[in-house]
């Protein structure tokens, strides 16, 4: 408990301010002065440098002619009045007022009548900037004491604190004790977590050439490795080739894990020959996104300040994708500290359409994922880097339920925010990840063992699923041919913020995770100065006390989302800002599907085969992503959407677009 703070002694009579009816009696002097032919003659009297002057104004000396400048400043007519709605008394207008004039009169009033310390102009830079903080309704008295608050108690305490925790950039160590739970049941014990029973794969053989395999998902790679019809060392060599083959026009690559790529598809294929099958990941390639810690490799998290750093520690989501047999290829393009598609390399482009970018900092696990560069990557959200990317890119990739993967040594935005997921080719595949990434750590408080169903064997026919009115009506009839009951839906709501209360959040939580980075001038050097930079440093005149209210205005939210949600599932619209902010807040658990291609908009004479891809978005509540994954397997199970290529090496005759 913090000590009372000893009482401010009395200031000695030459440091005390003037007192208000000195203030009243000075203008009242001054007005009597100036009233009639007497201002005439202030001017002149006060501009002759002989110290005289004619006429009525020939008696006013030095100090004197400084009360009547002081008086020529002020209305003719001084009316007392309160500001509106301020709630301030009169005098209050009028100190303030003089105030004002005092700053610019200052110059020619004696020194003897001035106190050698003057408090007032040190007050009227705080009340100024309160207006910055909604707060702007405390008087002088009490703004005299916030000062002096913030200098004893305040500033050494922040000092303090940042010399314990935040002297490390990117928020890896010493997490916040104020978890966010996305669960919305009461069950507080932790329920055994069962892995998921996947499929056989269908009789799955090799194709003869190397594009197709490419294009081949998870679980088909998976079939084609434990039958040996293909070595992982042979995989890795396909995919690291058309990594090298495609970075140069997507961008999409930071750094090729070469090396150790052939290293651990020498281990899973020696597994393999001594009888020891990992499962469906067992020796398949994947790519990172360059926020995940990987030792002896650069985690450059996208930022030229960080280019050549190495985090020697293996991040949780890296360490089970490795026990798994996974094999890791390549660090793949972060946006700059996780904000968008521009990183210090350049900026990475959509393999449907290479004239555009592939939008959100998941951009190089989007963009290669889409152009068969990887079978499969993982990427981030905080706020619609999964959504947005795998939407561009035409890819599937499931946003999970918060807190479901752990995310130890992952640079991190907001703790409350961040979640880790997988970009695939199919849903399958993404529920093939999921399982094998999901679980709890000890570096990551918030992250948990959520039980989820196994999304294999969900009986989709008793399910209700809503449809939102932007959502792809395709989707609709398809699901309700399959069995499962479709009805317009709506989520209601009364919270107005929702977004506001998303970038409170999320810019708070990244400044104290970047808090250094900003006081040493880095934001100087980012590589796009109305992203990060901006927002950062608006961050800093965001109260506490406001974002906690902001964080209670989120809990108002999240449960009138949980009151409204009154189906299984819902289909819309997946790049919708205001839902991409809500679906954050609460932690719900999306799956992005492909359901279709579109012409781009002004295509070049001849036509061209680039496109705009189409996507929509399942929806279910937090801790069914189960049910999200079911509803996408069986859409993609009739549709083969999620199952065509870009057009890389061939956008059309008349397209002059360098490849």
């Amino acid at each position: 408990m913090r000590p009372p703070r000893p009482p401010r002694p009395t200031p000695p009579p030459s440091s005390r301010p003037l007192h208000l009816p000195v203030v009243i009696s000075i203008l009242c002097f001054a007005a009597i002065l100036t009233s009639g032919p007497a201002a005439a003659a202030v001017a002149p009297a006060a501009g002759d440098t002989g110290g005289a002057a004619g006429g009525e104004g020939g008696f006013i000396r030095t100090r004197t002619a400084a009360v009547a400048r002081f008086a020529m400043a002020w209305p003719s007519k001084c009316k007392w009045f309160p500001l509106p709605n301020s709630g301030r008394c009169p005098s209050y207008t009028l100190v303030s007022k003089y105030h004002k004039i005092w700053k610019e009169t200052e110059k020619f009033v004696s020194a003897k009548d001035v106190p050698k310390k003057e408090p007032v102009s040190d007050v009227i830079a705080l009340k100024d900037s309160m207006k910055y903080f909604d707060a702007d309704f405390f008087n002088d008295s009490k703004l005299r004491e916030m000062e002096d608050g913030a200098k004893e108690f305040n500033v050494p305490a922040f000092r303090e604190n940042r010399k314990l925790v935040a002297s490390e950039n990117g928020g890896l160590h010493n997490p916040s004790v104020l978890l966010f739970k996305s669960s919305w049941s009461s069950d507080s014990m932790a329920s055994e977590t069962r892995s998921f029973k996947y499929p056989r794969a269908p009789s799955v053989h090799r194709p003869t050439n190397d594009e197709d395999i490419a294009f081949m998902s998870v679980i088909e790679l998976g079939e084609l490795i434990r039958t040996k019809q293909i070595t992982s060392c042979e995989l890795t060599d396909i995919f690291l080739r058309r990594l090298k083959r495609y970075n140069p026009v997507l961008e999409a690559v930071v750094t090729y894990t070469e090396d150790l790529a052939y290293k651990q598809a020498k281990e899973a294929d020696d597994l393999l020959a001594q009888g020891k099958y990992l499962g469906p990941l067992h020796g398949i390639p994947y790519g990172l996104k360059d926020i995940i810690a990987v030792p002896h490799y650069k985690t450059t998290w996208g930022s030229r300040t960080f280019k050549n750093q190495v985090i020697d520690s293996e991040a949780y989501v890296y360490k089970r994708l490795k026990s798994a047999g996974a094999v890791l290829v390549a660090k793949l393009v972060t946006g700059s500290l996780a904000y968008d598609d521009i990183w210090f390399g350049g900026r990475t482009r959509n393999p449907w359409n290479i004239e555009e970018f592939s939008t959100g900092s998941s951009a190089g696990p989007a963009a290669s994922t889409s152009a068969g560069m990887v079978p499969f990557a993982i990427g981030s959200e905080t706020a619609g880097s999964i959504t947005y990317p795998a939407a561009r890119c035409g890819v599937t990739a499931l946003r999970p339920t918060f807190g479901t993967v752990a995310r130890t040594d992952v640079m991190s935005i907001s703790e409350s925010l961040d979640k880790l997921g997988p970009f695939c080719r199919s849903a399958v595949d993404c529920a093939i990840v999921l399982d094998a990434i999901r679980g709890k750590d000890a570096g990551d408080p918030s992250s948990r063992e959520v039980a989820l169903g196994d999304p294999f064997h969900v009986d989709i026919t008793k399910l209700t699923v809503g449809y939102l009115d932007d959502a792809e009506m395709e989707v609709v009839h398809v699901l309700s041919s399959k069995g499962v009951k479709l009805v317009p839906f709506k989520l209601n709501y009364t919270v107005e913020s929702v977004q506001s209360i998303l970038n409170i959040t999320m810019d708070t939580d990244m400044l104290a995770h970047f808090d250094n980075w900003q006081r040493e001038g880095h934001d100087d050097d980012y590589e796009a100065e109305d992203q990060w930079p901006v927002e950062l440093r608006r961050a800093r005149l965001i109260p506490a006390v406001d974002y906690i209210q902001a964080q209670r205005a989120r809990g108002k939210l999240i449960r009138e989302i949980k009151d409204s949600f009154t189906v299984d599932a819902f289909v819309g619209n997946v790049t919708d800002w205001e839902r991409v902010c809500l679906g954050n807040l609460v932690g719900m658990p999306v799956v992005v599907v492909p359901t279709g291609l579109k012409s781009i908009e002004d295509p070049p004479k001849g036509g061209t085969k680039r496109r705009t891809t189409v996507t929509t978005g399942i929806y279910a509540p937090p801790d069914h992503d189960h049910i999200a994954l079911a509803l996408a397997m069986a859409y993609q199970s009739v549709t083969n959407h999620n199952k065509q290529r870009p057009p890389i090496d061939d956008l059309g005759p008349n397209d002059g677009i360098h490849k």
